[in-house]
């Protein structure tokens, strides 16, 4: 007999590990370990999230007459960590192979690496063909390249797939319709309700598992909404392509308060573990865009986010690990704040968006790249630090994602290997793309003194204390100009305004 491993970002009935398994024979092991949970402080709905999904997905296999040894968190024989479930169960049943699919965070593919020396037995790790482009294809793509972008890749993958396409060529005549994406607020639009899913036995159970275990952890544990079965997670993606996705486009940057879904599609959740596959979610739709269901730049928006982002992170991050998991090109060191904990800041966008992800364990990436990580990027937080609070907040974060998103889209520590400049913005961008800013105590309009938004001088400090690393950078070109022109009065009071800010927000005191 065999066993097979099934890890909890897995839940796919057509995952490798599986495709050959013998019912007859073969068993599969599924664990809840303190180690996974704990290695940093995961949010407690992101907790209640995969384990719910775990069990869900072990009961569907039992259906399917499979053999499963399930250990739940609270079993008195619970080793605590993979490595240690693995050995258990390899000492009751003796298989003559371990067999596992690749695992989507270094640390863990590398701890899989060691268990045919450690156990003795010969381990099968099969590559995650749930990803549309293989490590090899990222890499052969990525040789020779002076840049990485991911705009070019994306094109690739398009014709790939032929997804999208006329002929060879884009449908519309355009590779990426983003310039269409940015209407502002619109309080006359109506929005949707995203999915909510209902509590049933198990998921209860779950929930008081993780109030028990992991009471001190970041975040709300209820509501709770997730969608923690196959069936659920495709209800969830019908729901979105025909009541959100005509919208999506239009308002994807937009940010709206007391509004924390919007038009997003929220299925990042069940991707990134497995109970949907991110080509069916593709194919649903440009479907959509074919029946007239909706138009093409909300559908190659949606697109260009799972078949050229997503697959290109994941690129990036298996090109460059481990060393990518230490960079930090601007020298950033200044600690996380309390306010990244508890929401307590006079600075609207930032109470919004982190209070929203405490209850929610959700932010959608305009909140995540262009306000808490725009903030975190100009005043300069350590990275590390930013890394794990990324990781530990969001229930769809898992390393394999978050730390190129994190590492270089929003805090450029990688030099630019992934993005082309530093997104870093002035509060004039937020006040565009929302409404935080009418109930802040700062002005947007104010560049300077205690009234004025942080945002502001904070965006100017940032390019004056980076400008040996950052100046040559085309994109900044004009940014740096307009730096050129002003007074010493001028610099010094961005300087003041900065050094005041960062002395309080590094003390501990409400910014």
């Amino acid at each position: 007999m065999n066993l097979r491993i099934i890890l909890g970002d897995q839940l796919s009935h057509s995952i490798s590990s599986l495709t050959d398994i013998d019912p007859q024979h073969d068993a599969i092991l599924m664990c809840e370990v303190m180690e996974e949970a704990t290695y940093v402080k995961h949010h407690k709905k992101k907790i209640a999230f995969i384990f719910s999904a775990m069990r869900h997905f072990a009961e569907e296999l039992k259906d399917k007459g499979y053999t499963i040894r399930y250990t739940k968190l609270d079993d008195t024989d619970n080793q605590g960590s993979f490595t240690g479930e693995v050995s258990r169960a390899i000492q009751d049943y003796k298989p003559k192979k371990v067999i596992i699919t690749e695992a989507g965070e270094y640390r863990v593919q590398e701890m899989i690496k060691t268990w045919d020396t450690e156990f003795g037995v010969p381990v099968d790790i099969r590559p995650d063909d749930r990803f549309l482009c293989t490590h090899e294809e990222f890499q052969a793509w990525a040789k020779n390249r002076k840049e990485l972008r991911m705009e070019y890749f994306y094109r690739e993958m398009r014709k790939k797939y032929n997804i999208l396409m006329n002929n060879g060529k884009p449908e519309g005549g355009e590779w990426n319709y983003d310039s269409m994406n940015r209407k502002s607020p619109d309080e006359t639009v109506k929005i949707p309700q995203t999915y909510n899913g209902q509590i049933d036995n198990i998921t209860h159970d779950i929930l008081g598992l993780v109030v028990d275990k992991f009471g001190s952890h970041f975040g709300d544990i209820e509501p709770f909404y997730f969608a923690v079965t196959r069936n659920q997670a495709l209800y969830a993606l019908d729901k979105f392509i025909n009541e959100r996705l005509s919208n999506f486009g239009d308002y994807q940057d937009a940010m709206i308060q007391h509004e924390p879904w919007l038009f997003h599609s929220h299925l990042s959740f069940y991707i990134n573990c497995g109970l949907l596959l991110p080509l069916e979610c593709i194919q649903a739709a440009e479907q959509a865009y074919k029946n007239g269901r909706a138009p093409l730049n909300a559908v190659e928006g949606f697109i260009r986010q799972i078949l050229g982002w997503r697959e290109y992170v994941r690129g990036i991050y298996w090109l460059k690990m481990p060393a990518y998991e230490n960079e930090n090109m601007l020298n950033a060191k200044t600690p996380l704040p309390p306010l990244f904990w508890d929401a307590e800041t006079h600075m609207n966008c930032l109470r919004q968006c982190i209070k929203e992800t405490k209850e929610n364990a959700y932010a959608h990436h305009i909140q995540r790249l262009m306000v808490i990580g725009n903030f975190s990027l100009i005043a300069g937080l350590s990275p590390d630090e930013v890394n794990d609070w990324y990781m530990l907040v969001y229930a769809d974060a898992y390393q394999w994602v978050e730390l190129p998103n994190v590492t270089g889209m929003i805090l450029y520590a990688d030099g630019g290997l992934l993005a082309s400049k530093p997104y870093a913005a002035s509060g004039s961008y937020i006040n565009k793309m929302s409404d935080y800013c009418k109930g802040c105590k700062y002005s947007v309009t104010k560049k300077n003194g205690p009234q004025a938004c942080p945002f502001n001088y904070l965006y100017w400090d940032f390019l004056i204390r980076n400008e040996d690393k950052l100046s040559g950078n085309p994109r900044l070109r004009l940014s740096y100009k307009t730096i050129s022109k002003m007074n010493d009065d001028k610099l010094c009071a961005i300087k003041s305004d900065s050094s005041r800010f960062i002395q309080k927000l590094s003390s501990g005191d409400c910014v």
